[in-house]
C-alpha cells in the first residue's frame, strides 16, 4: 500500500514549473534581470574610483556596513551574495539544461536549416562560459586577494590598481567585459520576450535599449582599467 501511495504521487507545481521549457526560460529571464541590476549598480561603483582611494575605499567599507544596525556587519553584503550566487546556478543550469533540450531536439544539425542568428546569440553558450570562469578569477583576485600578489586587505582602491597595472589582469577583465556586452545584448531583450514584454511594436524599443545597455554597461567597466593603464587612476 505504502509503495502504491508513493509511486502515485504527483510532481509539485514548482518541479514540473522547472521540467517545462517556459519555465527554464523564466528561471533564466529573472535571474539575468537580477545579475543585470547588480551590474549596473557595479558599475556604477566601480566608477566612484575616479573621485580618489578616499571616496572608493569608503564606498567598499560601506558596501559592509550597509543595513546596520538592523543587521549585523558585512551581513546584508552576504545577503547580496547568496542571492547571486542562487541567481548565477539557477541561471547556469537552466541554460545548459535548454541547450541539452535543443541540441536533443535537432539530431542532425547539418540537415536542419535554421535561420542565421545574430553574434550575440551564436557567442551565448561560450560568453557564458566565460563569464563563469571571469567570476572565479575575479573573487579570488578582488575578494578573497588570493591571487593578487599586492593585495592589502580594507584596501579596494590599492587593489584594483596592482590589479590593473598587470598585462593579464587587463586582458582577462577586457575579454569578460566584451562578453559581459554580448551578452547583455542577447539576454535582455530574450528576457523581455519571455517575460511578455515584447510585441511588434515594441521590438525596436526593446533592441536599441539592449544595445546601449550593453554598451553604456561594457563602456563603464572598461574606463576603471583604461584608466590605471594611462595614469588616470593610479
Amino acid at each position: 500500500m505504502a509503495l502504491g501511495t508513493r509511486t502515485d504521487r504527483q510532481p509539485s507545481v514548482i518541479r514540473l514549473f522547472w521540467r517545462s521549457t517556459v519555465g527554464k526560460k523564466t528561471v533564466m529571464a529573472l535571474s539575468g534581470l537580477i545579475m543585470l541590476g547588480y551590474l549596473v549598480a557595479h558599475m556604477l561603483g566601480n566608477l566612484k574610483i575616479f573621485f580618489g582611494a578616499d571616496e572608493f575605499n569608503g564606498y567598499a567599507q560601506w558596501l559592509r556596513t550597509m543595513g546596520e544596525p538592523v543587521l549585523h556587519y558585512s551581513w546584508a553584503l552576504w545577503l547580496l551574495r547568496v542571492l547571486l550566487l542562487l541567481a548565477v546556478v539557477g541561471h547556469g543550469v537552466a541554460a545548459y539544461q535548454l541547450s541539452r533540450r535543443d541540441i536533443a531536439a535537432r539530431p542532425d544539425k547539418y540537415v536542419h536549416r535554421r535561420r542565421r542568428a545574430s553574434y550575440a546569440t551564436r557567442t551565448m553558450r561560450w560568453g557564458g562560459i566565460i563569464l563563469a570562469l571571469f567570476i572565479v578569477w575575479h573573487l579570488l583576485d578582488l575578494t578573497t586577494l588570493t591571487v593578487n600578489e599586492n593585495a592589502q586587505s580594507g584596501r579596494a582602491y590599492e587593489n584594483v590598481v596592482a590589479t590593473f597595472s598587470t598585462w593579464y589582469g587587463n586582458v582577462i577583465y577586457i575579454v569578460a567585459m566584451l562578453a559581459v556586452g554580448l551578452h547583455v545584448r542577447h539576454g535582455f531583450w530574450s528576457a523581455a520576450q519571455t517575460l511578455g514584454m515584447g510585441n511588434a511594436t515594441r521590438e525596436r524599443i526593446l533592441r536599441t535599449a539592449a544595445d546601449a545597455l550593453a554598451l553604456v554597461l561594457t563602456a563603464g567597466f572598461l574606463s576603471v582599467p583604461v584608466a590605471v593603464m594611462t595614469g588616470v587612476v593610479s
